[in-house]
This record gives structure tokens, sequence and C-alpha cells, in this order.
């Protein structure tokens, strides 16, 4: 009786399921309909353009032999479409879609069931212009190679199927490749390195900006991110820790429209819009965010609400392009960031010096401000000569500035100074890649980079006098001291490479490039590169590389005359050295292999070691968030990557571990912002560098369950170093996130509705990212505490079919 009442029950959940998918005509998922009540046969396929992409919300029909309609269906969101039939025989499949022709596929039902069928629809106008596009597309990429180095790369998928989606900002996404270890104020180090990362959007490298911690790039724009990591090809150059990749979404290939109203705890407002098309031969895609929030920056106290820690961020990209004929595009590439920070407040903190006038000022008022602009252009012509030879011809310009506002009694009070600092730099150039395929087995590639930047630092003091011989504050009074700063540097570089495939499973790129810097200091180097890659059969490749590496110094700098100028004064620094940083040359070994184990399971390991003169790294010796560069005389750097990837239909997981260990020894330039007794230490003995963190892992995954999309993801560090001469490390700590999202189409043909939520740090852990000690470290930070976040967003159906 129980068994009879269960399986009646059953039968009425699935007819209540069938009527109200039904009633809301959304179409069922692959997933939906393989475990749907069935009729004797299935018939199973997807519909496509003309470039292979899925098409979805096509309406489809099934006509009997006598033209008689017998079932209809439409494409989900990967274009996939069902029927059941209860009799064999001969069938038509039409697929109707507005702005595309009416496509027909015959297919044949027999007695084991029919083979699944393609239905490539074709836009009413011609595709030519998108086929073009694409075709440019796949030539840009051949100016860039990987041979030799790792590659993780995030699509636009990935990205979508993160906790937050595109919502996420650009460091949180390259957080979750293997290698990359987490740091206050939106930084991260990859292998070792204090930043020193290459950004490039469509092969293009911009130029530098001023060091802030305001998110200039955003995931919004990308159709996919890469990082590039170990010895890489000639072609890059100056900052290669690793290389952020970005290629952008384009209107000719990417129509969309689409609002998103994103939000949550601690304050956050984060609404954003996407738009892209084509008319004719011109493309476009632009798009805006804005993010006002309550955490702006990692405050120094554990709380889930920092005291003065409200920041507004906006930005906005865009990506114009035109196509002069079928094998010559001209693109334009631009886009903007506007940052404001509060600093946060450290309530309770004691004060350490006498302001005339102000006997009592609480730490909890202390007020300080940080304000950026980024602002970047890029003109590029690129395209093809014959099918033999493919070139890039881009012009380039990029202007930041960072200013710091203090609290000017709070900042005397507790730190002996208070400044206001400025900092712009303006950097304008041009690079060329050229690649020529007319040699059997051989890629012969050959380009430059040309970047003039100029830096305005301008420092504006106030200080107390200080005893000449106990250094103590001598009188209640500030005095000012202004000292301004410009700087000039040239950068001149060119690579000739060659990507040899001796066999079918062997190939060998080698080259060199040569680097010019003219700035702080006058230094060049040839620098060759050579890496094997070997894939001795299916699913294993094998690669191992070596690179010589050349890495000037950022353009921040204090002068001598500057630190003179400060001499008694509480203002002083801990001492008097301060020679010029110097370019940073390496050696780098890298070599690694990665193996399908099974269908979907994909495991790496990976290793390294760089051997470094000069090594560069910077500190934050100061309330401002800005960092100033020195170097030591002698590096090393090495560790291990463990990767591993497990696909299977609407599952997705994956693990990366890294072990890292990076040193130096002997500060040879800015010796001003390090005690006496740190410099005598760091003299005779290797130091691990500030932002060492000898565990990384990061981990994820992603199930898409009849059309939910449950997602986490998760980091864990073993924390960065602290105390004397960076001798201690802060304790570990896991940080682990989770989201589900819903795509819902609305009926009448008005678009789809994507609802997502999530939660950031889901088990509170309260944990430190910096503790205040260390090397270059002024101040502590805490990571975030648990919020809760949740968006709606509508894709407007009102865009047009690729290449109309």
């Amino acid at each position: 009786m129980r068994r009879k009442l269960f399986l009646w029950i059953s039968v009425a959940g699935i007819l209540i399921q069938l009527a109200i998918q039904l009633a809301i005509c959304e179409p069922a998922s692959a997933a939906d309909l393989k475990t749907s009540a069935a009729t004797k046969y299935r018939i199973t396929g997807v519909v496509k353009d003309a470039l292979g992409r899925p098409i979805k919300q096509t309406a489809l029909s099934m006509q009997a032999s006598n033209g008689r309609i017998v079932a209809h269906s439409s494409s989900n969101d990967e274009g996939e479409f069902s029927f059941s039939v209860g009799a064999r025989g001969t069938y038509a499949v039409v697929a109707t879609k507005k702005g595309f022709r009416t496509a027909t596929a015959i297919v044949t039902v027999l007695a084991k069931g029919a083979a699944p069928i393609v239905l490539a629809m074709e836009a009413e106008k011609s595709v030519s212009l998108a086929v073009a596009a694409t075709r440019l597309n796949k030539s840009r990429n051949s100016l860039s190679p990987g041979t030799g180095g790792s590659k993780y790369t995030f699509s636009d998928k990935a990205i979508q199927q993160l906790p937050q989606g595109a919502n996420t900002s650009l460091n949180q996404v390259i957080l979750q490749a293997p290698g990359v270890a987490q740091d206050s104020y939106g930084q991260i180090h990859v292998r070792g390195d204090h930043a020193d990362l290459q950004y490039r959007i469509n092969g293009i490298q911009l130029p530098e900006g001023i060091t802030g911690f305001g998110q200039v790039l955003s995931p919004r724009f990308a159709q996919s991110i890469s990082l590039l990591t170990g010895a890489l090809p000639a072609q890059y150059g100056l900052r290669t820790a690793g290389i952020v990749d970005i290629k952008t979404k384009d209107g000719q290939l990417d129509n969309l429209a689409d609002v998103d109203f994103y939000g949550g705890q601690r304050g956050t407002m984060q609404p954003s819009f996407e738009y892209g098309g084509s008319k004719g031969n011109f493309s476009y895609f632009v798009t805006g965010q804005y993010l006002g929030t309550d955490h702006g920056v990692e405050p120094p106290t554990s709380g889930p609400t920092a005291i003065h820690d409200t920041s507004n961020q906006g930005s906005g990209f865009g990506y114009f392009s035109y196509l002069l004929s079928s094998t010559t595009r001209l693109s334009l590439i631009t886009g903007t960031a506007i940052n404001h920070f509060q600093i946060p407040a450290n309530p309770n903190q004691p004060q350490v010096y006498a302001l005339a006038g102000v006997p009592v000022y609480p730490s909890a008022k202390v007020r300080d401000n940080q304000f950026e602009q980024n602002y970047f252009n890029v003109l590029a012509l690129q395209g093809a000569v014959g099918s033999n030879f493919d070139y890039q011809i881009a012009p380039f310009s990029r202007y930041s500035t960072v200013t710091f506002n203090p609290d000017h009694a709070g900042d005397l009070i507790y730190n002996g100074a208070a400044s206001r600092v400025f900092r712009s730099d303006w950097g304008n150039g041009f690079q060329i890649d050229t690649a020529y395929h007319g040699v059997a087995d051989h890629t012969f590639r050959l380009g430059g980079y040309f970047d003039a930047e100029r830096a305005e630092i301008d420092n504006h003091e106030s200080t107390f006098p200080a005893n000449p011989i106990t250094g103590k504050q001598s009188s209640p009074f500030p005095i000012s001291i202004v000292d301004d700063l410009a700087l000039q540097t040239w950068i001149y570089c060119g690579y000739l490479q060659d990507e040899w495939k001796l066999t079918k499973q062997l190939t060998f790129n080698y080259g060199v490039r040569f680097d010019l810097y003219d700035g702080l200091v006058r230094a060049d180097q040839a620098s060759p590169r050579a890496a094997l890659v070997y894939t001795p059969f299916k699913g294993t490749t094998i690669h191992a590389g070596y690179a010589r590496q050349f890495t000037p110094p950022p353009t921040e700098l204090v002068s001598t005359t500057a630190i003179a100028t400060f001499a008694h004064t509480t203002g002083a620094p801990f001492s008097k050295g301060n020679s010029t940083p110097a370019v940073e040359r390496d050696h780098l070994f890298d070599a690694g292999v990665t193996q399908d184990i099974i269908p979907g399971l994909n495991v790496g390991i990976d290793s390294y070691y760089k051997k470094a003169a000069d090594l560069i790294d910077e500190g934050q010796f100061g309330p401002a968030l800005i960092f100033e560069t020195f170097n030591y005389a002698k590096g090393r750097v090495w560790g291990v990557e463990f990767t591993s990837s497990y696909t299977h239909e609407s599952f997705y997981a994956y693990n990366n571990f890294a072990y890292s260990v990076a040193q130096g020894t002997q500060v040879e330039s800015g010796q001003f912002n390090f005690t006496r007794a740190e410099l005598g230490y760091i003299s005779s003995h290797y130091v691990f560098l500030d932002h060492d963190q000898t565990f990384t892992d990061s981990a994820g995954a992603a199930y898409n369950w009849r059309g939910w999309m449950f997602s986490i993801d998760g980091i864990y560090g073993s924390g960065l170093r602290s105390g004397f001469a960076n001798t201690g490390n802060l304790p570990f700590y896991i940080q682990v996130d989770a989201g589900i999202s819903r795509r819902v189409t609305v009926p009448n043909n008005y678009g789809v509705l994507e609802f997502r939520t999530a939660i950031v740090n889901m088990n509170d852990r309260t944990y430190q990212i910096r503790s205040g000690t260390g090397i270059g470290v002024f101040a502590a930070q805490y990571g975030p505490r648990r919020a809760l976040y949740g968006g709606i967003k509508w894709e407007l159906p009102f865009t047009k079919p690729a290449g109309t």
C-alpha cells in the first residue's frame, strides 16, 4: 500500500513539474530532458550559428513526412534541444529565430533511435564580417606564443561560475590561479615576486601606473583572462613574474546588453552595465560599473565594520573596432577608473607626540583619505598580409595619479609627520609585433616596444623639530617641508624569436630580446630565451625553459637631498643611506608536466628557480598607501606548483597548491627606510621577503543542477612574513566563499533574468593579512568578515545577432 501511495505521489509530482515548465514557457535543460518521462524514441541536437556558437531560445518544430507538426521544442542556453516521438520514420526538424534564416535538418528514427543532429543557422545578413573578425582574432593570437611557460586561463564562463560572477574583482579572480598569494590593499604576488605583473589587453602591454590599491581593470569586459608564468618567450619582458593577458569582448562577436544590480552587507552597492553590438564594419563594446562600500581598504581592526572605511569607485571600458578590409582592423581600447578611499582608523592608540592647541585627539577620529585616477588609451592597427604574415602596431597612452590627504592633527600626533602626497605618471609609447609563417615548421616573430614616462612626486610634509642628539620632539609647533621631484624615464625594447616544430611532438622556441632603460639609472641587457615543449603521447605535455630577465625599478624615488632636509625632525628616516634603485637581472629556470589521467581529469606539476642580482622589492614605510622601491644585492626564489581540475557534464572542480621561498640579502638602495639593526642583520643573512608565503592553495567547484548554478571557492595561506627583518610569519588562514545563481527566461521575449546570491568568508574566520610588523609594513590589516550579497542581472532582448 505504501509503495502504491509513493508511486502515485511521484507520478503526480512529475506531472505538476511538467505543467509548471509549460506554463512559464521555459525550455528544459539538457539534464531535465534526460530524466523526463519519455516516449519510445528520443531525438537530440544542438543549434549553432555560422561560427559554431550555440544559439539559445530558438523555436524548433518536428514535422512528419506528411507535413504535420508532431512536436515542439526550444533550445536552452547551450543551444541544446530534444524531441520525443512515438513512431519510427523520417522527420524534418525546423529551426526559426528572429534575425536568422530558417534552418532544416532531416533525421531518420530507427529501432535503435536517431543520431544527434546539428542545425547551423545563417544570419539574415551576411556573416562575413563576423567571420573576418574571428580570423583577425586568430591572427592576433598567433603573435603571442605561450611556449615554455605555464598558462592558466579563466574563460568568461569560468568567471560567471565564481560565487560573485563578474562582480568579482580582478585580483580575486587571479587569486584562484596557482602560485598567487594574497596581500593587503588589493595586491597579489605571483611566484614570490612583489607585484611585478604585466597587464596586456588583446596582446598590447599597458604602461605602468602609480602603485595604488584601486582596481583599474574589471573582469566584466573580459572574454578570457590568462595568467602566464615561467620561462616566457622573448617578446615578454620588463615585468615578468606574471603576464595577465586579457582578451576583450567584441561587439562583432559578442552582441549583448545587460544591466546588473548587485549589493549587500557592508553598505555595498555595485550597479553595472554591458552593451555590445555592430553596424556594418563598425563594432563596439562598452561596460561600466560603480562600487560603493563601507569596506574599501583592509582595516587594522578585526570587527565586521571598520571606522572610516567608505570607498566610492567607478570604472569604464570601451572597445571599438572598424574593419578596413577582410584582413585589416583598426581598434580603439579606452578605459578609466576613478577611486576614492577613506583610510581606516585604528582606535585606542596612545598619543605619541604633542601638538600645540590639541591636548586630546582620539585615534578613532583620524581621517586620512586617498584619491586615485587612471586613464588609458590604445589605438591598434592589426591585420594579415596573405596567409603567412601577421602584424599589429599599437600606440598607447596612460595617465595615473594618486593623492594622499592626511589628517593634519591626527598624523602629527600619532606619527610625528603629516604628509600631503601627490604622484602622477604619464606614459606614452608604441608596440609592434609581427609573425611570419612562410617557412615550413617555423614561425618567426619580430617586434619592439617603446615607452616614455614622466613622473611627478610631490611631498608637502608637516613635522616637529627634534633634538639632534636624542631624536625626541623638541617643540609642539610643527614646521613645513616641501619635497618635489620630477623624473623622466625611457624604455627601448626589441625581440626576435623562432618557434620551431622539430617533430609533431616536439617544439623548440628560442630567441633573444634587448632592453635599454634610461631613468633612475642607465642600463641595458641582451636576454636569451629558450624553451622546449614535448607531447610524447596524447594527454601528456612536458615543458622546460630558461629565461634571462631584465626588470627596471618603478619610478617612485626619494632623493638624498630630501633625506637631508628632514634632519633633526620627528619625520627623519631611520638611517641616511639612499643609494639609487638599480635594475634587477635574473636567471630563471622552469620545468613542468601536465597529464590527462582520465577524460575530464587533468593534473600538473611545475617547478621554478630564480637567481637574482639587485632584486627589487617594495614596501609601505609611511601612512600613505604608496609603496617605495628598494633593492637587495642578491636574491633567490624557488618553488613548486601542483594543479588539478576535473570536468564532467555539469560539474567542474579544481585545486591549485604551491610551495614558495623568496629571500634576499644586503639592502643596497632605500636604506633610509630600515633601522640600523635591520640593515646589520640583513647584510649577513638571507631574509625572507615580506610578501613570501610558504604554502598557498586555491580550490573551487561549480555544479549546474537543473538550471541552478551552485559554486564554491576558497583560498588558504600559511601567512605572510612579520617581525624583525621578516624572521616571523603570521598564522595560516582559510577563506571560503559560496554562491548560487539561476537564469530565468522572461515570457514574451523580454530577455533573461539572472538571480545571484553570494556569501563571502562563509565560516566568518577572523584572520590577519598583515600584522603591522615586518619590512615595509606600516599597519595591520585584516581580511574580510562574513558578508552576504545578492543581485539581479537583466539580459535585454533587443541585441542583434552577430554580423548584422
